[in-house]
């Protein structure tokens, strides 16, 4: 384990669990505006280190892939689902790294305990998006789609990361930038245009420092200098995090079909986790 690695995890998954609330109070925002114009702010949290920007384009790509693709989904998926199951759909994420690490890192396998964590994550999923009904409610189907499809992004992306360890953390505020002009572009071309309440001001600043800033440079530094079961393991606690601030703000409520969605979905996540520890 790298010195900081934990440390720096654990202050980027703090930040990202203001993330849900923070687009909710920016929810009148088009989503490419409000993705764009954060990120170009979380570039400017690395602007003294601008030469570290310089990267191999596969490193760019990857970096855009993942910080535009994942909050531009989630976003949306915010937008279109109520937000404590939609949320919670989104944080599978830490599941999708254990159950996809094989993929991307050489001699690992899974075994009875991961096919049992991936059960356990999948059925909380599904206990949430149905309300514990045991039948999807059509009118909220793309918001968890969404919602699903921006967790896999962000899975994939970690992983990824690490094949590129020699990438300087800097790099990431060139990340930031190059997605958040494709967004602003996006923007200009495809929705309407939009003049920013004075009030909104604040809770932009603090998207784009903190959950859309720094914490994307902790989480490159965790990544590439800590041991990802651990760095896994605590990520599990971002889910329970952010809904607990959704609904103390007023903006979800914890019915028992959701708790026990979430405790479903952590606890997979828990024990995929120790079953990489064993190995």
């Amino acid at each position: 384990m790298g010195a900081g690695a934990v440390p720096a995890a654990t202050a980027a998954i703090l930040l990202w669990s203001t993330l849900a609330w923070l687009g909710l109070r920016l929810a009148a925002w088009p989503p490419f505006l409000l993705v764009g114009t954060a990120l170009v702010i979380g570039a400017a949290v690395g602007a003294k280190r601008i030469r570290a920007w310089r990267v191999p384009a596969a490193a760019l790509a990857l970096g855009v892939y993942g910080l535009f693709g994942f909050h531009f989904l989630l976003f949306l998926a915010l937008r279109h689902a109520p937000p404590v199951q939609a949320n919670l759909v989104n944080y599978l994420w830490p599941l999708l790294i254990v159950l996809l690490a094989p993929l991307f890192v050489s001699g690992m396998r899974l075994d009875v305990r991961h096919v049992l964590a991936g059960l356990g994550g999948f059925a909380g999923a599904a206990l949430l998006v149905t309300g514990g009904r045991f039948g999807l409610d059509m009118a909220h189907l793309a918001g968890y789609a969404m919602a699903a499809g921006s967790a896999l992004v962000w899975a994939t992306y970690s992983l990824a990361s690490g094949r590129f360890s020699r990438v300087p953390t800097a790099a990431v505020g060139g990340y930031c930038l190059a997605s958040g002009l494709a967004a602003l572009a996006c923007h200009l071309a495809l929705e309407p245009s939009f003049v920013p309440p004075a009030a909104d001001l604040p809770f932009l600043l603090l998207l784009g420092l903190g959950p859309m800033g720094a914490a994307f440079y902790l989480w490159d530094f965790a990544v590439k200098r800590g041991d990802p079961r651990t760095i896994g393991a605590l990520a599990y606690l971002t889910p329970m995090l952010s809904t607990l601030l959704l609904v103390a703000t007023g903006n979800g409520d914890m019915t028992a079909a959701a708790a026990l969605g979430m405790a479903l979905i952590v606890g997979g996540a828990a024990l995929g986790s120790a079953a990489m520890r064993r190995r």
